[in-house]
């Protein structure tokens, strides 16, 4: 399988190379992504190839459900890194219909670590439960959960430090809540977009 992997990598190389002569030089000699993406760790939903960007054109950081913890070094060390150091100006909190790791969180199954990880899920999902019970199927309840999960995301980012630095030093920075269905490849806005002009600083309203 790997030599499979390894000769797939040399046609795709080929490929570019003869479409865009010099193309991984130029994508070698500098990084200026546009949108820092933080998504789920599914295969089946990698950043650029749902928002049709190349390589180069997004920053990303992935994990289990899109879980944002306030105390997840690796996010907020690529986020520092993405507002600080590559100016991103436009963040996109991704989540997915079809999530296993919500699935997970809905489950009364032992999940090993995954359990402590899901935790704010399942306190989403408590905090809704008059608003899911509403909804007829469990397939229902729980895309609808991983909709709440990306909006309590964009909420959680927005509060960090970091963004509240970046806010008020004038940095003009958008981030954004989007939804992707497996079952259509299309991205959906939830319509949750936190703005500097939205923010206060110390949180948000």
């Amino acid at each position: 399988m790997l030599a499979d992997l390894m000769a797939r990598n040399r046609r795709w190389s080929d490929d570019r190379n003869a479409r865009e002569p010099g193309y991984f030089r130029r994508l070698a000699s500098q990084q200026r992504p546009e949108f820092f993406w933080i998504g789920c760790s599914d295969s089946r939903v990698p950043a650029n190839v749902v928002a049709g960007l190349d390589p180069g054109e997004v920053f990303v950081h992935r994990n289990v459900a899109n879980v944002v913890h306030s105390t997840d070094m690796n996010l907020l060390s690529a986020l520092e890194f993405a507002v600080d150091a590559l100016h991103i100006r436009e963040i996109i909190l991704c989540g997915h219909y079809g999530c296993g790791g919500v699935r997970a969180a809905t489950e009364d199954l032992p999940h090993g670590l995954a359990d402590h990880w899901l935790e704010p899920i399942r306190r989403l999902a408590r905090a809704y439960t008059i608003d899911l019970s509403q909804i007829g199927t469990i397939e229902g309840r729980r895309d609808k959960l991983a909709e709440l999960n990306v909006i309590e995301g964009v909420r959680r980012v927005a509060e960090t430090p970091i963004l509240q630095r970046a806010w008020q030093r004038g940095d003009d920075i958008s981030i954004h809540g989007l939804v992707y269905g497996l079952k259509d490849g299309l991205l959906r806005d939830l319509d949750c977009t936190i703005t500097k002009d939205h923010a206060r600083f110390g949180g948000v309203t």
